[in-house]
């Protein structure tokens, strides 16, 4: 657990400095020679009113603040804050990949979602990932090639965004960013390790290796990173509006690069297939999110192509309806108890999902939603013992009055584990609950020449093959189609108003990290920043993650004589969120994970 944050910890994160361009250049103390002379606090609480930010990382959080106090809303600082990520987390975000925005306007009191995933090119099909015998290509090599990329959406999200929720131009939206990435930010561990980790395969990709390993090597801690063509990329795009990405060179660039990846002497990598009517095709999309009811609560989350909306809200309306069989609350549950409960609503819930969910017409997300179906998939559960793995997936078909049928036991999909996500809060009460990627750590691992962001890597979301000869596959590629993601930005209400807000970065393990985040504040009785912080299991109808050292505890044994698998995980996610709670804001974000997060308030108190 974390040790509580003082306030004056708390207030000297949370003062940074003055604005310079519109809304402002980000607080990065500077020298005579341009080297920044000290870094924003990673602070895990904070406590206020005005307007609040949470995320993974402190001078996106100091933006994001800055851009309240300026008069912006959550919608400006969410996007202000995401251009800044796409600088200090460049391996997890930024202009190459896409995301899901999910949007509460206080005024209408409406909650609205923007569909900004990545696109294949209109040239896939079904079999696009499979060599001529239909077997599996080799994942690693599609990752690290043209073939992984699909059309990126971040930008036109920002817009649409900015248009549809905001009160501040675009322009002036990417300026602090701009700014970071021209002046530089201090590198620290998390940063370096990243780097360090995927420095083998950017070698094989010389312009990576000139914006990310500078003099060939990985930065150390401590060291100043500038991306200037970067800078020079978001200073274009504000002169020259979105169209230059989408219509004009940048956009040309990625179509070239993708196409013909610029790769180092003697490698060699699959080229891929996108052109510039895919690029200028790309339309995000404002959509309702999904809608559930937990304990009272209104949940609200993501739409197909993402399962997370779905797959959060179907593991609370499992938790429910094993509370029904049981006549036990979650609330009373001993800790042992309460993961096995979430465990088997986890493997439950990922049974369908990977059945019945993707970019397809006929997702049947009202059944998927719904406690008659969760009722039926309940009565599979065993509160002393866990169940097979992998769980069968059940029938969503609105028949619930006779013996429920089941499916088959379906093997599990690849997914990556990066990604980042960030939440905003305004004096006036709209929230914005935004998770964006560009796949796994590092994308695809291509930079775009002379524009210094990566590409990234979707494309293997989608199934390689069908997962189960002869049962329909939802997530095969497509013309066009976007991949199922997990991303999960949640918000939740009562009686209409907002309770909490919360997402995380973490491939599949984003479900999982969401749904027990939601159920250790709601249910558990723990305080946002502590039900961020507890440790992780993770369940996805196989293998079990678990992390901060839960499988080698007392609690961890008990559960595998209950007939859990677990792996021991360093960490699972890297989450945030904020709270409201009688008139003050509370924004929370890791105490250890990623070596610990950033929550700003406008107002301490």
């Amino acid at each position: 657990m974390h040790q509580p944050v003082s306030r004056r910890t708390m207030l000297a994160a949370g003062t940074a400095g003055g604005l310079a361009l519109g809304l402002g250049r980000p607080h990065v103390a500077q020298a005579l020679d341009g080297r920044p002379i000290r870094e924003p606090h990673k602070v895990p609480e904070a406590v206020g009113t005005g307007g609040a930010v949470s995320s993974v990382d402190p001078y996106a959080s100091d933006i994001g603040i800055q851009v309240l106090k300026a008069g912006g809303n959550a919608a400006d600082a969410a996007i202000a804050m995401a251009a800044a990520l796409g600088v200090t987390e460049p391996f997890s975000s930024g202009l190459g990949g896409g995301g899901f925005f999910v949007f509460y306007d206080a005024r209408s009191g409406r909650t609205r979602t923007i569909n900004g995933r990545e696109t294949a090119p209109a040239s896939y099909t079904s079999r696009e990932f499979a060599d001529h015998n239909g077997e599996a290509l080799d994942f690693d090599t599609v990752v690290n090639s043209g073939k992984s990329i699909g059309v990126p959406g971040t930008l036109a999200t920002w817009e649409l965004a900015a248009h549809r929720f905001g009160t501040r131009r675009l322009a002036e939206l990417l300026e602090p960013a701009e700014d970071l990435a021209r002046r530089g930010f201090v590198v620290d561990d998390y940063y370096r390790s990243h780097t360090e980790s995927n420095a083998e395969r950017f070698r094989m990709f010389p312009e990576t290796v000139a914006v990310y390993l500078p003099g060939g090597k990985v930065p150390k801690v401590g060291d100043i990173m500038r991306n200037r063509d970067l800078a020079d990329t978001y200073r274009l795009i504000a002169r020259r509006g979105t169209r230059e990405f989408y219509h004009g060179s940048i956009g040309r660039a990625i179509v070239e690069e993708s196409r013909r990846p610029t790769t180092a002497r003697g490698v060699s990598v699959l080229r891929g297939e996108m052109r510039m009517r895919d690029i200028e095709g790309y339309r995000p999309t404002v959509e309702r999110p999904t809608r559930s009811r937990y304990r009272g609560l209104d949940v609200h989350g993501m739409g197909i192509p993402g399962s997370g909306g779905i797959g959060v809200s179907q593991i609370l309306n499992l938790m429910a309806a094993y509370s029904e069989r049981t006549k036990r609350r979650v609330s009373d549950l001993p800790e042992v108890d309460y993961l096995h409960w979430f465990s088997e609503a986890s493997a439950t819930a990922f049974a369908d999902r990977n059945r019945y969910v993707g970019d397809v017409r006929g997702v049947p997300i009202r059944e998927l939603l719904s406690m008659r179906f969760a009722r039926e998939r309940a009565m599979l559960f065993d509160p002393d013992q866990a169940m097979e793995r992998p769980v069968p997936f059940g029938y969503p078909d609105g028949d619930y009055d006779r013996p429920p049928k089941t499916g088959l036991r379906q093997g599990q999909p690849h997914q990556g584990q990066s990604t980042t996500h960030l939440n905003a809060t305004d004096r006036w009460g709209n929230v914005a609950s935004y998770t964006l990627t560009i796949e796994q750590t590092g994308g695809s691992g291509i930079t775009v020449p002379g524009h210094g962001f990566l590409l990234n890597n979707e494309l293997t979301d989608f199934d390689f093959v069908p997962l189960t000869k002869g049962v329909p596959d939802p997530n095969l590629p497509g013309p066009g189609k976007r991949p199922r993601s997990s991303m999960s930005p949640t918000i939740v209400f009562d009686r209409g108003r907002p309770v909490l807000t919360a997402g995380t970065p973490g491939g599949s393990r984003i479900i999982t990290t969401v749904a027990q985040i939601l159920l250790g504040y709601l249910d558990r009785d723990l305080d946002l920043v502590d039900a961020i912080a507890a440790p992780r299991l993770s369940s996805r109808n196989g293998v079990e993650d678990a992390d901060l050292g839960l499988k080698d505890t007392p609690t961890g044994a008990a559960l595998a004589a209950k007939g859990h698998d677990l792996a021991a995980q360093r960490w699972i996610s890297n989450a945030s969120g904020i709270a409201f709670e009688k008139g003050r804001m509370v924004a929370a974000a890791e105490t250890e994970r990623g070596d610990g997060g950033s929550a700003r308030v406008v107002r301490q108190r």
